[in-house]
């Protein structure tokens, strides 16, 4: 992506020299904004967030473009204040200075995805190459002023408003107590890490303002004795399933498995692999389909935001339900009651099992994705490509919410009943906020 960047800036060096300013042209692109949120990705990958971390970021860091995005274009879109749990007050543009709003808006978002949870700095290289590309292409020097100073304002109201969520509160909260009872998660193999984010329930959601908000089913109860019990089926359906999988079952379950930090061990030799997350994926995801539906700027950055908060609130639904009922994983009960040698084909991630996370914000991120750019868009997801998996092609983001189902009961990480059931929960909390939410008019 830094490749990308470079090769705008050396197109838009090489323009410099014409006397016809074109910045309008360069900055109205929503390429560069699928770019810019791209370059988060990496960040985030790069810093080893969990997959509820960084939900976080990819929200608020699209909220502060959103808002600039609203702020000038006030005749399509509306300000996200007074609906968002907290957001009272974001400022209004300058009046009577000229303000590029898409380049306000980049800016935005970068200040605000870096600092969310990063040291200040961290997309520094970008946001100064941003700088140069406006240089380059002409915008005058005092639009590029105002509009930086916009976005700081913009960021800084965004900052304000995110410290109040509880992310630092939750920070020095107790860990998740292990105990071996049955039916009850404990850690997994190879890492053996502590379960993830225990007090995730506590943060505080964007629309959604009960949590839970949404009824879900109890998991079926533990029972591997009972051969005609519901959970006995549940068990030896993953187990025979992953046993026979087939190349296109180990595709789909490979594509979207999107562990953020895959430990590898080989003898005496550990380390880590590093993809996306699942909400990173989802990212990946809406800047291919706005491409696909030739959406513009604005449009792109409304289902960015959009997105990002299903994803964020489907989060805290899913955690709140993880440990409420704290169920074992698949690896857990087979290799003690089963088949110890069995290996899941994906690597169990460190939390407990129902709900499914990724089916939760797949089935939240297709519902508000298809409210801004249409519930029948065909696409080819090329976005794992750099991971080395290759490309699925999906007709519609709910095509690809479906699959994803699939996807994790293959992995041998989640039994079918609990993917079933995420993926609906999903879909009511993106359902949720797409009712709810009034972006553009």
């Amino acid at each position: 992506m830094k490749r990308l960047l470079f090769s705008i800036l050396a197109i838009a060096l090489f323009f410099a020299s014409c006397k016809n300013p074109d910045y309008q042209k360069i900055f109205n692109n929503p390429a560069l904004y699928s770019a810019t949120v791209h370059e988060l990705n990496g960040v985030v990958m790069g810093n080893n967030f969990s997959p509820v971390v960084a939900s976080r970021n990819y929200a608020y860091a699209n909220i502060a473009a959103y808002e600039v995005v609203a702020a000038g274009d006030s005749a399509h879109y509306q300000s996200l204040t007074g609906q968002l749990n907290g957001l009272k007050e974001v400022p209004k543009p300058f009046k009577g200075k000229q303000v590029d709003y898409k380049y306000a808006a980049l800016l935005a978002f970068c200040k605000v995805g870096e600092a969310v949870t990063f040291p200040e700095g961290s997309l520094k290289y970008y946001t100064d190459s941003l700088h140069q590309l406006a240089v380059a292409h002409g915008m005058p020097a005092e639009m590029i002023g105002n509009s930086e100073d916009y976005a700081k304002l913009v960021s800084s109201a965004i900052m304000k408003w995110s410290k109040k969520d509880n992310y630092l509160k939750t920070r020095s909260e107790s860990k998740f107590p292990i105990n071996d009872s049955a039916g009850r998660w404990v850690p997994t193999p190879p890492a053996y890490s502590e379960a993830a984010e225990p007090h995730w329930s506590e943060i505080r959601p964007m629309v959604i303002n009960k949590v839970p908000a949404i009824a879900v089913t109890p998991p079926p109860a533990f029972n591997v004795t009972d051969t005609s019990s519901k959970y006995y089926h549940e068990v030896k359906y993953i187990k025979t399933t992953t046993e026979n999988l087939t190349p296109e079952q180990a595709h789909i379950a490979e594509f979207w498995d999107d562990n953020p930090g895959k430990l590898n061990v080989s003898g005496h030799v550990m380390f880590i692999t590093k993809k996306f997350s699942p909400p990173g994926h989802w990212m990946s995801v809406v800047g291919i389909g706005a491409a696909k539906a030739k959406a513009d700027f604005n449009t792109t950055v409304c289902a960015y935001a959009k997105t990002s908060i299903a994803i964020f609130d489907g989060f805290i639904q899913c955690w709140t339900e993880k440990y409420i009922y704290k169920t074992v994983r698949p690896e857990t009960v087979i290799n003690k009651y089963f088949d110890p040698s069995w290996r899941p084909h994906l690597q169990t991630p460190p939390f407990p099992e129902y709900t499914c996370g990724h089916c939760t914000n797949s089935g939240a991120a297709a519902e508000a994705l298809s409210s801004v750019l249409g519930d029948h868009v065909a696409y080819t997801d090329t976005s794992e490509l750099e991971f080395g998996i290759k490309s699925r092609s999906y007709k519609s983001f709910r095509d690809a919410a479906n699959e994803n189902i699939w996807g994790r009961f293959y992995g041998g990480i989640h039994y079918y009943n609990s993917c079933v059931v995420s993926h609906e929960y999903g879909k009511e909390v993106g359902d949720i906020v797409v009712k709810l939410l009034k972006m553009k008019k």
